[in-house]
């Protein structure tokens, strides 16, 4: 087989008329054409990227490509603001907040709007964020601006995440895994592209507006695209209770972000320590960038054959506590870079495929999963950076980073515990 046809093979694109992972095809209440009928179901291992599927991967990359963008123009913005460390650490903790909303809300959205208006309302709504953080002028209107990102943007995360979830179920570990190389790919490029306009005439801000754009690129040509229903089941005052290994793999998945998040904010003052200087520091972060992107391809290769999630999930984390005990001990500067890569190619795959493990374990409660996940995601990526910063503050910046082998420690306990309680609660073929 050639290379082209080798390509049309694996990335083929339906006209949604066969849904995949054995699903029963339906769509939301959105006026959208039916996606097929039972007759028409593939395969359980059959993986099809239809529209919906590479909205979804398009959409999570504009959302990360925001995300990771809004935290260096925070010292762009103090710069011309002069507001004081405090705040700036203050906007952060805003936009985690506002997850922590959308966690709350997002569920019983869900019962009463289709995945196509979630989708395409939050989308809008965080690129009016986006313009009012970047075209506003003074702090509160900057203040807002975050405020709105973090509802809408967690939003729009989570709704991304549903729709592959409904789309592929058993292989949702698979989707999940896909859109996030995607989602590497814009964290990488969006800080280069941050500095590349803060230095030309166009200034930083132009940078918010090309997610926008690219979104409502997307919305002219695939807003009538069929997406799929929630295949949860409808809850009574949205009181459903989850089962315990779903809550256990959502403590996972939310973990995964602090061991991430904490990296990012402390890593550049570690490599400090070494002897590098501020900038080349800030720059020579991109390496833990660079190696979640790599993980996050080879996750993608690794998944391709379904039953891989848990042995990968172990591997993952048993690397990045190599690479974090490489980059944490280190005094050479060369040594850290590459505990720092090494950190985020073990990294990189926890959260997708954690939160497979949680969507898989709700037993039809996909979207209040989903939401409560987002929750404790949202507390532990604000509350683990501060607790290392009060720690360093007192006691030093190494000794605070002890917090990160504990978090990586935790993981490991959750992910035995959880396939432990899902493997003992329901058919073990589940956990795979």
């Amino acid at each position: 087989m050639d290379g082209t046809a080798y390509t049309l093979l694996v990335y083929r694109y339906t006209d949604d008329r066969r849904p995949s992972s054995g699903a029963v095809a339906r769509t939301d209440s959105a006026g959208s054409r039916p996606s097929g009928s039972a007759a028409s179901v593939a395969p359980d291992d059959a993986f099809v990227r239809d529209r919906a599927t590479a909205l979804g991967y398009a959409a999570l990359g504009c959302f990360t490509f925001w995300l990771y963008a809004f935290g260096p123009s925070l010292a762009l913005l103090r710069q011309e603001l002069g507001f004081s460390y405090t705040l700036l650490g203050f906007y952060s903790a805003l936009w985690a907040l506002g997850s922590c909303v959308a966690g709350f809300t997002f569920a019983r959205a869900a019962r009463h709007l289709s995945r196509s208006v979630l989708l395409w309302g939050s989308a809008a709504v965080t690129a009016l964020g986006a313009a009012l953080f970047t075209i506003g002028s003074g702090l509160p209107a900057t203040l807002v601006g975050t405020a709105v990102m973090g509802i809408a943007g967690t939003t729009l995360l989570m709704v991304v995440q549903a729709v592959l979830s409904d789309r592929h179920q058993e292989r949702r570990d698979k989707a999940l895994t896909e859109a996030n190389v995607g989602a590497g790919a814009s964290a990488v490029v969006a800080p280069l592209v941050l500095g590349a306009l803060a230095a030309s005439a166009l200034g930083w801000r132009v940078a918010f507006a090309l997610p926008a754009v690219v979104l409502a690129g997307m919305w002219v040509f695939l807003r009538r695209s069929p997406m799929p229903a929630s295949r949860g089941r409808p809850a009574d005052g949205g009181h459903e209770r989850l089962p315990l290994a779903c809550w256990v793999f959502a403590g996972l998945t939310a973990l995964a972000t602090a061991i991430e998040f904490c990296i990012v904010y402390f890593g550049a003052e570690v490599l400090i320590g070494t002897g590098l200087t501020p900038a080349v520091a800030a720059t020579t972060l991109s390496s833990n960038y660079l190696g979640i992107l790599v993980g996050r391809v080879g996750g993608a290769a690794v998944t391709r054959r379904p039953g891989r999630t848990v042995v990968l999930l172990h591997g993952s984390l048993a690397l990045t506590a190599a690479g974090f005990g490489l980059f944490w001990v280190s005094d050479e500067p060369v040594l850290a870079v590459i505990g720092l890569f090494a950190c985020g190619v073990g990294v990189a795959n926890v959260y997708p495929l954690a939160l497979a493990l949680t969507l898989g374990a709700a037993q039809g409660h996909e979207d209040q999963a989903n939401a409560r996940t987002q929750l404790l995601v949202g507390a532990l990526s604000a509350g683990s950076p501060y607790l290392i910063g009060t720690l360093a503050d007192h006691h030093g910046l190494g000794p605070a980073l002890a917090v990160e082998p504990v978090l990586i420690i935790a993981a490991f306990l959750l992910l035995l515990a959880g396939v432990r309680t899902q493997r003992t609660t329901a058919d073990p073929a589940a956990v795979r």
